[in-house]
């Protein structure tokens, strides 16, 4: 079943189960985009082999991505030089667009951007990044995602080191009075969703764990089930 929407501003309650395409068959993109008809978003990693040592796709996939897609687009831009290319991402129709605090020039005027073209806006840090550089423009951004592995590649393990991070940015949001969203993208799977709910996320991107599944409905509402769980345990 399709998550339930906020009646006042039509986007998904948490948590939301954002699936990765970059483990879904590229071959067969359609029909892998059918399959997650009862997620909350399609999380679409674009690389440019230049910010990350890997390669996906560019704005005229993504085009034709979001044409086909049953579920909002939530874009995740692994590139060098976002402030020139993300609103581009988000005038093709893309629901929010993710860029990287390490690569932009102007964080906070390219998330206004993004807004102005009616895209929610949303920055991203690796690992290695302090919460602290986001501290004081929290209220910026409409998602938070903090990466729980290296960017770059799909099937790496989940790093449990990056959640006192997320803990603390989500506590620092609510000292400020700001409701983004909190994303986690990396490992997410049932083994790992939990922690990273107790954590504070309500955002989750998981690729192997629902594009492997024999059953991608059932994979998509038991991830689910599972962070609204541990949500309300936390």
């Amino acid at each position: 079943m399709p998550n339930a929407s906020d009646p006042s501003t039509g986007q998904p309650t948490s948590p939301r189960i954002n699936p990765s395409i970059l483990a879904a068959d590229f071959v067969n993109m359609q029909a892998e985009l059918a399959r997650i008809a009862t997620a909350d978003f399609a999380h679409v990693d674009v690389m440019d082999n230049h910010f990350v040592p890997n390669l996906t796709f560019g704005p005229q996939m993504v085009e034709r991505i979001q044409a086909t897609c049953p579920v909002p687009l939530d874009v995740h831009l692994m590139i060098t030089g976002p402030d020139r290319w993300a609103p581009g991402y988000a005038e093709l129709g893309a629901a929010s667009v993710t860029f990287h605090l390490e690569a932009a020039a102007d964080p906070v005027g390219l998330a206004r951007r993004l807004r102005d073209i009616g895209a929610r806006a949303g920055v991203a840090i690796k690992p290695g990044t302090a919460g602290e550089a986001l501290y004081d423009v929290l209220g910026e951004f409409d998602q938070i995602l903090v990466m729980t592995v290296e960017p770059g590649f799909g099937g790496q393990g989940f790093m449990p080191e990056t959640m006192p991070k997320l803990r603390a940015l989500v506590d620092e949001a609510a000292r400020r009075g700001a409701t983004p969203w909190f994303q986690v993208d990396g490992g997410i799977s049932d083994a790992t969703i939990e922690m990273a709910a107790s954590a504070g996320a309500d955002t989750f991107v998981a690729g192997s764990a629902v594009y492997g599944a024999d059953d991608v409905e059932a994979a998509i509402m038991r991830l689910r089930d599972l962070a609204r769980a541990a949500s309300l345990d936390g």
